[in-house]
């Protein structure tokens, strides 16, 4: 009975990714009490366990090289940085992140508007200079060469010295209740600093990242005051977002 109860829960969960104790309850016929010994048996196997509930566990694959990561879902990207660009006003002071996804921004940026642009990107660097209305603040520190961006302790420390009005933030994976995770541990603090430094936090990521579990803590999801992503993140997962007080915009 408990082999056949734990595969139906399997089933459940590749179906719609999550669920709460009560619902798993509900489907079995079983009490919660029983959901939960399951869940609790199951946990850090292929299922995560949750406050309330349990998600699958899809563990993210090693991250490409920048370059190589570009042609992937280029469209559904530029999308997303054409909408997240048309947030910033004229005179602002703006960060943007390393990534393929915050690169669109820095593309789709009014060419008629004065802006302050902080980044520790290179390829953002390469895009934004010789904008004349534009002044490029380059965060300097530690060459991550797969993702040409800047980290490390001397970035963090030059970290401190900026204030922003909006940060344009890439995501490696995004995960209601486990948070924002990464893989590349030389990068989590600097992830940490990039994250204060503004009033307004925006995290641009495609529905690839969603639902996904890296190995490091980077922050809670309610860190992001709005993510901007695709029509392809499953509803269930936006509005448990939404629930959590972060702005979800779909393009």
């Amino acid at each position: 009975m408990k082999v056949h109860r734990q595969a139906q829960i399997r089933k459940l969960l590749e179906q719609q990714q999550r669920a709460t104790v009560a619902e798993l309850s509900a489907m079995l016929n079983v009490s919660e009490a029983t959901i939960r010994r399951d869940l609790d048996e199951l946990d850090g196997s292929w299922l995560q366990r949750t406050r309330g509930g349990a998600v699958i566990r899809q563990a993210s694959t090693a991250e490409l090289p920048v370059i190589q990561r570009m042609p992937r879902e280029a469209e559904i990207k530029r999308r997303i940085g054409q909408r997240a660009a048309q947030m910033v006003n004229p005179g602002e002071t703006i960060f943007i992140s390393s990534g393929t996804t915050a690169l669109e921004v820095a593309r789709h940026l009014p060419v008629e508007i004065p802006l302050t642009v902080i980044t520790n990107s290179l390829p953002v660097i390469n895009e934004l200079t010789g904008r004349k209305n534009i002044s490029l603040v380059v965060i300097g520190g530690m060459l991550r060469p797969d993702e040409l961006s800047m980290v490390g302790h001397p970035a963090e420390q030059m970290l401190d010295e900026f204030r922003a009005d909006k940060t344009f933030m890439g995501m490696r994976a995004i995960d209601p209740h486990l948070g924002f995770t990464n893989d590349y541990l030389p990068e989590i603090l600097t992830d940490r600093k990039i994250l204060h430094i503004s009033s307004q936090v925006i995290v641009v990521a495609d529905h690839t990242k969603f639902g996904r579990i890296c190995s490091v803590f980077v922050a809670p999801v309610t860190a992001a005051h709005v993510i901007v992503t695709d029509d392809r993140v499953a509803p269930s997962m936006i509005t448990e977002l939404e629930q959590m007080g972060v702005q979800m915009i779909m393009v």
